[in-house]
């Protein structure tokens, strides 16, 4: 028998910062590291953006993981190949082939991530109960956001203050991409400790897929799935493309639209009271479907991830580069992602129910990822098609379907909700 929500205090929070990290450097640091070495903001949004592939596809492997070894060997194994990747990154970024060699690096580190997301995701479904679930998705995104916070904040701050330090750029981020590859095998080490091993019982056993191809068909025949599918794909069409753009826009001279800060001030204003705000919604949206269920929440949580599209438009259109204007855009950005994030991931856990929940997961993830890359491959093209300005605004209006979509969906009312 399963000992369900065994020591989940300990294994949540790290699992899942282990599972952001990686995630945050190839999607956000990337494209900062990228604009830092000279890279034009079109192949930016074009290259970065296909490194969301390994996301959107890895639902064509998670079978595997699902019928071979245990979850907590998975992500053991991923977690340590990422970090290796991670470490060649920094070794080659001195070379004069940096950006292609840098990009199959980060190639690894995606695929590596996306196997460590399906394993990661299936050990939490399978060691929690539901209402546990919903009551720590606040707590996993807090750490998967926190785990971004410190990409885009700490370690970015780290690479502008040794951009000063050195005078060269590339020096600097390769010494900071040795950083994060140090890091994230401390954290691999880390979840070799605390997550517990409680794979081999027969009830984990019974709920495995027969075969590959069921796991797919399943998931297809569910009730109402063509209508979830077109939600999660649209749900974050907006952020998808302000989350490129929106660190070039602070990094960009006002000369062209932008507003003129170092790498190490965008560092910061990610990385300091931010991290507040983003704790305090994640815990709060998971804290709220646990006390009242799903369907309460989920309209509230979807304003709230997309608000701040708004505010960003009015800096762009101001032109405002006042410290306290932009910190708290971002303040409001990363609570609103907290909070609203919460609603999402619970939708997923309840499109994944049943058997195979392990492979459906990743199959919900999966399409998650693609209404995040193929907006972010436009991102660039769109930023210097429409300004920054025209931009932002058209990120405003491409959250709009997500609304009409909600309208549609069909899902317990009552679900995440503590049953005691």
């Amino acid at each position: 028998m399963i000992q369900k929500n065994k020591w989940a205090w300990a294994w949540v929070p790290t699992l899942y910062f282990a599972q952001g990290l990686p995630y945050a450097l190839v999607v956000t640091v990337s494209v900062i590291m990228y604009k830092r070495l000279g890279v034009s903001n079109a192949d930016i949004g074009l290259y970065t953006s296909f490194l969301y592939i390994p996301w959107v596809i890895k639902p064509l492997w998670s079978p595997f993981v699902d019928l071979k070894s245990t979850k907590r060997n998975w992500f053991l194994g991923m977690q340590l190949l990422a970090s290796i990747a991670l470490l060649a990154i920094g070794l080659t970024l001195p070379t004069n082939i940096f950006f292609v060699t840098s990009l199959a690096c980060f190639w690894m580190v995606a695929f590596a991530s996306a196997t460590n997301d399906i394993a990661t995701d299936g050990y939490y479904m399978i060691g929690l109960t539901e209402d546990r679930q919903s009551f720590f998705v606040g707590l996993r995104s807090v750490f998967y956001k926190l785990a971004n916070v410190t990409g885009q904040g700490l370690l970015v701050v780290l690479a502008g203050l040794l951009e000063e330090h050195y005078g060269d750029n590339t020096k600097a981020w390769s010494y900071t991409m040795i950083s994060a590859a140090l890091l994230m095998l401390i954290l691999t080490i880390s979840n070799f400790f605390v997550a517990p091993k409680f794979e081999s019982s027969q009830a984990i056993t019974l709920e495995r897929p027969k075969g590959f191809l069921e796991v797919f068909s399943t998931f297809f025949k569910k009730s109402g799935m063509g209508m979830a599918l077109a939600f999660i794909l649209f749900f974050r069409l907006g952020e998808s493309q302000l989350v490129k753009m929106a660190s070039p826009f602070l990094l960009d001279p006002t000369s062209e639209g932008g507003l003129g800060y170092s790498t190490s001030e965008v560092g910061t204003i990610y990385g300091t009271i931010g991290v507040i705000f983003l704790t305090i919604g994640g815990i709060l949206g998971g804290i709220l479907i646990s006390r009242q269920g799903l369907k309460k929440w989920m309209l509230p949580m979807l304003i709230s991830l997309n608000a701040p599209n708004a505010l960003y438009a009015l800096l762009a259109i101001t032109k405002t580069t006042n410290i306290y204007a932009v910190t708290g855009t971002v303040i409001v950005e990363q609570f609103g992602y907290g909070f609203g994030i919460a609603g999402f991931m619970v939708y997923l856990i309840y499109i994944a129910e049943g058997a195979s929940k392990t492979s459906h997961y990743a199959l919900a993830t999966g399409f998650m990822a693609l209404g995040m890359m193929l907006p972010g491959l436009i991102s660039g093209y769109m930023q210097e098609w429409l300004g920054y300005d025209g931009f932002f605004i058209w990120v405003v209006l491409a959250a709009l379907p997500a609304f009409v979509l909600l309208k549609y969906l069909d899902y317990p009312a009552d679900f995440g909700k503590s049953k005691t």
